[in-house]
């Protein structure tokens, strides 16, 4: 990937036509993409985008475009800085399990990508190259064909249509046992869409493993067929290239702009991955703790309609649970809105919580401490019925530690202690 095709921008930045090599037909299919999906990931400006909540890859048009998460003050958009806030990215990525290799850890992330879409991109290759090493397995299929002599089943209707002439064919339906079944099938798409958008470095690798799969059928897959695909225990190391094909597949557009720029998207909402990192880290750390943790337990809460928190933390001893609701944005104070601690107010409510945490990413802010609701609710405390103690406070953690990523192992510790 050369570096003049390629823009690193973060979020809530503009980027408009004339700009790093951002032109109108970029433009043009950045917004029909945007159009088919409810104008959630951008806001069209004159001439140009504003990115906003979500992060990731957009490659299009020969062009890749990565976004960027940001929380510090820095606004100097240097290099290093976007080298290190792309480290974020792709170290939240693997704990989320969006990257889902095992042998990329907290420290194999070190080497320099172009971008995310690069390591995706990597990664698949390795595994695909792995599986022809090890031999392409043979599945069972059903096929039906037109053919000289009775094997199988015979398709009457079919038959009938196709050889009323033809008395010495048959038009059957029968197994055949061979490699050209629909796993390998999905991996030659994936390869043959890699074929388009690799840079040199990888092309070699792309053309090679294209050698090993170009005598398969050439099929077109949707959201349904990877809905329908199970493996079994002979298949099962196909996952991983398989997770990562279905990503591929599934997120890219051919002939966006009448026919003009192919489109491939990757992209995360902050907010979402901000919450479920945050999940990831407590769990991991929870198994042999003091607490238990859990997400997206939902109640009733008016009619039809539910409630969510974020994560619910349950200390193991007392019972006591503790309400996190994470927030990806910065602020300035640690005074809560008025929504938020409404909001936090109900989630006490709902789920006998005496404390709630609103947690935000921290730049030079400090937590507050906990503030106490005029209302105490009573609970039953076996004998008797007592007023319980329901509070919020706002708290706040960095990701980083003098621009180094932090572990997990320390941003557990430093959650709980905020409990």
């Amino acid at each position: 990937m050369s570096h003049k095709n390629f823009i690193q921008v973060f979020e809530y930045q503009k980027l408009r036509i004339g700009e790093d090599g951002f032109k109108e037909n970029h433009l043009n299919s950045l917004v029909k993409f945007n159009e088919k999906n409810g104008n959630k990931y951008f806001t069209p400006i004159y001439n140009g985008v504003q990115f906003g909540s979500y992060v990731g890859v957009i490659q299009v048009g020969g062009l890749t475009i990565e976004i960027l998460p940001k929380a510090d003050r820095d606004t100097s958009n240097s290099k290093e800085n976007k080298n290190l806030w792309q480290g974020v990215l792709l170290n939240m990525l693997r704990v989320c399990k969006h990257i889902q290799v095992d042998n990329v850890s907290e420290t194999g992330l070190k080497k320099k990508y172009n971008s995310i879409l690069e390591v995706y991109y990597e990664i698949f290759l390795n595994e695909v190259e792995q599986l022809v090493k090890k031999g392409l397995i043979k599945k069972y299929r059903r096929i039906e064909n037109n053919q000289l002599s009775l094997k199988g089943k015979l398709v009457f209707s079919r038959d009938i249509e196709r050889n009323l002439v033809h008395k010495e064919r048959f038009f059957c339906e029968h197994q055949v046992y061979d490699k050209d079944h629909v796993i390998h099938q999905i991996l030659f798409q994936a390869l043959r869409i890699l074929d388009d958008l690799v840079s040199n470095n990888l092309r070699d690798k792309v053309k090679r493993l294209l050698f090993e799969f170009n005598d398969f059928t050439c099929s077109d897959f949707n959201a349904k067929h990877f809905e329908k695909l199970k493996l079994d225990r002979k298949s099962q190391p196909y996952q991983k290239s398989l997770d990562i094909a279905k990503m591929l597949i599934l997120n890219y557009s051919p002939n966006l702009n009448s026919g003009q720029d192919q489109m491939l998207t990757l992209l995360f909402d902050m907010n979402k991955l901000w919450e479920e990192y945050i999940y990831r880290v407590l769990q991991r750390h929870a198994d042999n703790s003091d607490y238990s943790v859990s997400a997206q337990e939902t109640q009733n809460f008016w009619e039809h309609k539910t409630i969510r928190p974020d994560i619910v933390v349950t200390n193991n001893h007392n019972q006591e649970k503790i309400i996190i609701d994470t927030k990806w944005k910065i602020v300035d104070n640690n005074n809560p809105s008025d929504d938020d601690l409404k909001q936090m107010f109900t989630y006490n409510l709902h789920w006998g919580a005496s404390k709630s945490i609103l947690l935000y990413p921290q730049i030079e802010q400090k937590d507050s401490a906990f503030g106490r609701y005029r209302h105490e609710p009573y609970r039953n405390m076996g004998e008797e019925w007592k007023s319980v103690k329901n509070t919020c406070k706002i708290g706040f953690i960095s990701i980083l530690n003098e621009n180094m990523i932090r572990n997990s192992n320390e941003i557990w510790q430093e959650i709980i202690a905020k409990m």
